[in-house]
């Protein structure tokens, strides 16, 4: 399974947060340590805002905090809510017009894999994938 750049940003936001916690983060800001659109990172941010996963404050001090310790985050919770309406095959979706669906051997394997990905991810943490704080917060000019 790939990571789509949603994901890949909503997980970079979570590990900023982490390693920037408790501070309140703009997502302007955030947006400029990865050369990423501010506009793009804004929705990012608001679904992780729907997701339960960060806490967002508008205004002249506002900014991202996570809603949750990082140890309570786990890396494929976030990956299956960003990826919610994502398929691993066309038939998985709604889309059944795939002309051997009926006798195809080849969704169990697909969903098993699938499931295995996510149970990797489950295994670790925020805090797990941000254990480097020093070399992240060099990374990042905190």
């Amino acid at each position: 399974m790939q990571l789509d750049k949603f994901t890949d940003y909503a997980l970079r936001v979570l590990m900023t947060l982490t390693v920037r916690a408790p501070a309140r983060v703009p997502t302007s800001e955030i947006a400029g340590l990865y050369g990423i659109s501010d506009n793009h990172l804004s929705k990012v941010a608001s679904q992780l805002a729907r997701e339960g996963f960060v806490k967002s404050e508008r205004g002249r001090y506002g900014g991202l905090t996570l809603a949750r310790p990082a140890e309570e985050i786990r890396v494929g919770e976030v990956v299956r809510a960003m990826k919610r309406n994502d398929t691993v095959a066309q038939c998985f979706g709604s889309d059944r017009s795939c002309l051997i669906l009926p006798a195809c051997g080849l969704r169990g394997p697909l969903a098993e894999a699938q499931e295995a990905f996510f149970a990797a991810l489950d295994r670790y943490t925020l805090a797990d994938v941000t254990r480097s704080r020093r070399a992240l917060a060099a990374l990042l000019n905190v």
